[in-house]
């Protein structure tokens, strides 16, 4: 193999791996000291040039000219004797340069070169994917789909770097297949056996925030702030933005006319509800706002043990709890406080539309149960379980399902 072969072959890496010339420069220069290293036992009397443009490379080795058996070290010395024969002018005290070969070296110890050329593009190819992607941290990114695995996604970069997607960091209704593209939030990037690895998520809150910086050209200029997010992946989000203008709603920025900016949030998300609240810092208001859409009556603050105790009319208390108790856990994290629900004081006797539970109970049991005249929450509890199960098609499992909620209910 010949000088401009291994030169070549490095263009080829240096092209295909995008390294800068100053770094292709000291990476030849490297591996070239090191096999001089190993054949003269030093290369600090040897120049290695590098020409990026073209791929020439020289080495020139330098020896001092001494006198016949005053020569202590060879490799940076040559005596009088032996310099005479390869050049008749030198003398005692003078700098006899030679050009090094690549094929003295060998066969072997350029093939060994070359391997080093290919390990040390990997290990840079692998630092700046890394410097790439660390400060990244929290940026969106966009990719193609290239395997889908059980646990995993794997994605690829438009520079063809992977990245990886875990089931536990994917929407419950994500489905992904070779080809589609996704968007995803750079979660976390680690050195794993000297190989990067980029998480990437799709249930993070930054992912949330940063789609809002997208579509609301306020957020992103810093006229709305996006104070903080919670989310249910999949169910429930909820935003709480607050604006340094009086002039703008912050809110009503966020949705858009007729919630065409939030419209575009909510179908990448899988049909995410998501709830934008105005910020506050009257804890009060905020617990107010953060379990909308119900509508409290009153609320009982308890700030040293962070509790706060809600009372709302009946027909209230399901849309507070929210489907699967996502809207009050999600107010709950939003403002911090642990939030209990209770029906407003002297309304024991008040009954409850069983539509009011289509959040809990689905549509179709609602039907069977008010085609035999259970219209209201108290009149299904006035009838026993066997009498439920012969006078619908519901099976018993489901009727003691139903039954537990909606005594809940008037707990």
């Amino acid at each position: 193999m010949s000088n401009i072969n291994l030169i070549d072959s490095f263009q080829e890496f240096k092209e295909f791996k995008n390294i800068d010339r100053p770094t292709v420069i000291s990476v030849l220069e490297e591996v070239f000291r090191s096999m001089l290293r190993k054949k003269y036992g030093t290369d600090e009397n040897c120049d290695v040039i590098v020409n990026p443009d073209n791929g020439d490379l020289e080495i020139w080795r330098t020896r001092k000219v001494m006198e016949d058996g005053f020569s202590e070290d060879d490799d940076l010395e040559i005596e009088l004797a032996e310099v005479k024969q390869l050049d008749a002018d030198m003398e005692v005290g003078d700098d006899y340069i030679e050009q090094i070969t690549l094929e003295s070296f060998g066969r072997r110890a350029i093939l060994a070169a070359r391997q080093t050329l290919v390990s040390k593009v990997l290990e840079l190819e692998k630092d700046e994917i890394f410097k790439k992607y660390k400060d990244r941290v929290g940026e969106i990114v966009t990719g193609e789909v290239y395997q889908v695995w059980k646990k995993e996604t794997l994605v690829l970069d438009d520079e063809g770097n992977e990245l990886i997607m875990p089931k536990t960091e994917q929407i419950p209704a994500d489905y992904f297949k070779k080809g589609d593209t996704v968007r995803a939030v750079i979660l976390k990037v680690d050195m794993m056996n000297s190989t990067p690895k980029i998480i990437i998520s799709r249930i993070a809150p930054e992912f949330l925030q940063r789609l809002f910086e997208i579509e609301v050209p306020e957020i992103f200029d810093g006229l709305i702030t996006i104070k903080k997010i919670v989310r249910e992946p999949g169910e429930r989000a909820k935003v709480a933005v607050e604006s340094y203008d009086d002039r703008i709603d912050p809110v009503g920025a966020c949705v858009g006319m007729k919630g065409s900016r939030i419209h575009g949030i909510v179908r990448e998300l899988k049909n995410e509800n998501i709830d934008v609240i105005n910020f506050t810092n009257n804890v009060s208001l905020y617990i107010t706002r953060a379990l909308s859409p119900a509508k409290i009556t009153s609320i009982k603050l308890d700030d040293v043990t962070k509790h706060a105790s809600v009372y709302l009319k009946p027909d209230q208390v399901s849309l507070a709890i929210g489907r699967g108790g996502h809207n009050i856990k999600l107010a709950g994290k939003l403002t911090g406080y642990e939030i209990d629900v209770y029906r407003e004081a002297g309304e024991e006797d008040e009954d409850v539309d069983i539509e009011e539970f289509s959040d809990e109970i689905d549509s179709w049991i609602i039907d069977e149960l008010k085609a035999i005249g259970c219209d209201t929450a108290r009149s299904v509890l006035a009838l026993s379980v066997d009498e439920l199960v012969k006078r619908t098609d519901l099976e018993e499992e489901t009727i003691k399902e139903v039954i537990s909620i909606l005594q809940s209910e008037f707990e």
